[in-house]
């Protein structure tokens, strides 16, 4: 099982978990849930590896340095 797969499985076997935790209930903003609990450690490691150099951690990421920068703003990273 390479990386990519593992990470897959991971997020598969959590959201299972939390469906199964949330019982009857329905979900309400699952997308932006999911979202922000894997974006802000994605952003989080990413600037680590790049020395905080934006430039360089946006190319990492396949985004904009203005994207970056309004994401880590968004979730307080700067």
């Amino acid at each position: 099982m390479n990386n990519t797969q593992n990470l897959q499985e991971c997020v598969r076997t959590n959201l299972e978990l939390y469906f199964k935790e949330l019982g009857d209930s329905n979900p309400s903003n699952l997308w932006e849930m999911v979202n922000s609990c894997v974006e802000k450690p994605l952003l989080e490691v990413v600037m680590q590896k790049a020395n905080s150099n934006q430039s360089r951690a946006a190319e990492m990421l396949g985004i904009t340095r203005n994207t970056l920068r309004k994401k880590l703003i968004t979730h307080h990273l700067i």
